[in-house]
């Protein structure tokens, strides 16, 4: 991906979502936020205008599911409308681990050392005093949010 070029990632929750705004040098911006916050965000600023959006797609496995995971598909299709004119991709967790691991088995630690050694290894998350192009990005980045590089 060209440096030039920005990803805006969403994860969506039922109310929360991880959101990561990404160039082809690494992170840029990411947070977690109320998902009333970033559909506002969405539709009104800050995030400068990503060349394309993808949104986490629930999949189904064949379980019974609660008003939760409902209520994560309702605020996909908001967020996926808020971005308008912007392509949107949407992506399942299958994808993602297929093209990070190359496995659809992969587990959270796989995922977590092939972002790792995807930006440099070990060296990318850095320290406070030198921070790597990770340092900060953790599960569902769960860090400060609107972190700019």
């Amino acid at each position: 991906m060209p440096a030039s070029s920005r990803i805006l990632a969403i994860d969506p929750g039922s109310t929360e979502s991880a959101w990561l705004l990404m160039d082809g040098l690494g992170p840029l911006r990411f947070g977690i936020d109320p998902n009333e916050k970033l559909l506002d965000d969405l539709r009104h600023g800050p995030f400068p205008y990503p060349d394309v959006v993808a949104i986490e797609r629930v999949e189904s496995f064949g379980m019974p599911v609660g008003a939760e995971v409902f209520e994560t598909v309702r605020w996909a299709g908001r967020f996926e409308e808020a971005c308008y004119p912007t392509r949107v991709v949407l992506v399942t967790r299958q994808a993602v681990k297929l093209a990070l691991c190359h496995d659809t088995r992969a587990k959270d630690p796989n995922i977590r050392r092939a972002l790792l050694d995807g930006f440099g290894g070990d060296g990318a998350k850095g320290t406070k005093a030198h921070p790597g192009p990770l340092y900060g990005v953790s599960r569902d980045v769960r860090t400060p949010p609107h972190r700019t590089r």
